[in-house]
């Protein structure tokens, strides 16, 4: 019998986390998200409570748990700010774990103990500007001169690229040609501050305003030889796997900020009164956030499947494009109920529903559009490409 019963271990991070979530980051993220001002104390915090390193072995600084311990720790931060979940989500799907999967012995040793601890983050350099979902229309290009490799080319929407604590960005980029006539992909580690590495402003967004995203470009930019990530030639097989783990953690993020919702409605029924009486007490009420419930609940074990089926080490690339699709979806009609419920105050941006409002429309797009899940999902049924 299946049983997605939390072990002990994992009920005491998830409590751990809301407790910090509730103390720390609630009363003070409105004011960065309305600065656009990425939350360094809240990150140095998350550091030292070992949120960055919850899937790395303890022998190189991590706390030797596993990913399901990462998406219940970014789905208890999701609850109250998607800004702060996004950057432990992208810092650690998207930075440590390429790492950690294809890293040389020597590229663990020298950035996971950092990763692990906080102290830097890394980035995840796919998208570029005329790029979108087609990852293979990489046009950023890597070449070998004198034991160097020599990138130009340009990244876009890259999170936790440009903070001060950004150490690298893994680029994927085209290193030949293969047999075949297709480009070659390759991965190279490029550090922050690499001459020739340069980081745009700030995005102006929607959303997640109190993220780091920014778009990179590289103009003969040199990295030493060692710096290849994993296999020359197996860039684009490794993000595709790193994108599918991702989907994971971020269908983790799309719970959170669906449940947030549900938390927020919840306190705002009882507190306020229309014609005599709280608005809980009206049907409608009730029933529009018992659909909220459901819709995190269903969506909750859609990734609970996916993540339980990885740790597994079964096949689980379905289950992650349905866990992804099944959470931004709950994540934007909860967003949508919750601020109708709340009226003309949810459509401030003070209150945390203007907030779970414009942070979930991102969810349909970013790590893979609802599209491209809609897809993955046909192919996996055996449909045709």
């Amino acid at each position: 019998m299946v049983d997605y019963q939390l072990s002990e271990e994992h009920e005491q991070l998830r409590e751990s986390v809301r407790n910090f979530a509730l103390k720390e980051v609630a009363p003070v993220i409105g004011d960065y998200y309305q600065r656009e001002e990425f939350p360094y104390g809240i990150v140095s915090g998350m550091g030292e409570m070992g949120l960055f390193g919850l899937p790395v072995p303890e022998e190189h600084g991590g706390m030797g748990g596993d990913y399901l311990a990462l998406c219940l720790a970014i789905e208890e931060l999701a609850r109250v700010d998607s800004s702060v979940a996004v950057t432990l989500e992208a810092g650690v799907s998207l930075g440590v774990m390429p790492i950690l999967r294809f890293g040389t012995e020597q590229q663990r040793t020298t950035w996971l103990p950092r990763l692990a601890s906080g102290e830097v983050l890394g980035a995840f350099g796919l998208t570029e500007p005329d790029g979108g979902s087609d990852a293979g229309a990489c046009r950023t290009t890597a070449e070998l001169d004198g034991g160097e490799w020599v990138l130009n080319g340009s990244k876009a929407f890259i999170t936790n690229s440009g903070t001060e604590i950004t150490g690298f960005v893994t680029v994927a980029a085209v290193t030949g040609t293969r047999d075949d006539g297709g480009k070659e992909i390759s991965t190279i580690i490029v550090p922050a501050g690499t001459p020739g590495f340069t980081v745009a402003p700030q995005y102006s967004k929607v959303g997640w305003n109190a993220s780091d995203t920014h778009e990179l470009a590289f103009a003969d930019c040199r990295v030493p030889e060692e710096n290849l990530l994993g296999q020359r030639g197996r860039g684009y097989a490794q993000f595709l796997s790193t994108l599918t783990e991702g989907r994971v953690a971020i269908a983790a993020l799309g719970v959170g900020l669906a449940q947030g919702c549900v938390d927020e409605c919840l306190r705002y029924a009882e507190q306020r009164s229309a014609f005599g009486r709280s608005i809980g007490s009206n049907q409608a009420i009730q029933f529009k956030i018992s659909d909220m419930e459901l819709r995190a609940h269903t969506a909750r074990l859609a990734y609970y499947d996916a993540a339980s089926r990885m740790l597994r080490g079964q096949p689980y690339r379905k289950q992650a494009a349905v866990a992804k699709l099944a959470s931004s979806n709950a994540a934007m009609d909860n967003a949508r109920d919750a601020t109708q419920i709340f009226g003309g105050y949810g459509f401030m941006n003070e209150t945390p529903v203007g907030r779970f409002y414009r942070d979930a429309k991102i969810l349909e797009i970013g790590e893979g559009t609802s599209e491209v899940q809609r897809m993955l999902i046909a192919r996996e049924l055996g449909m045709p490409a």
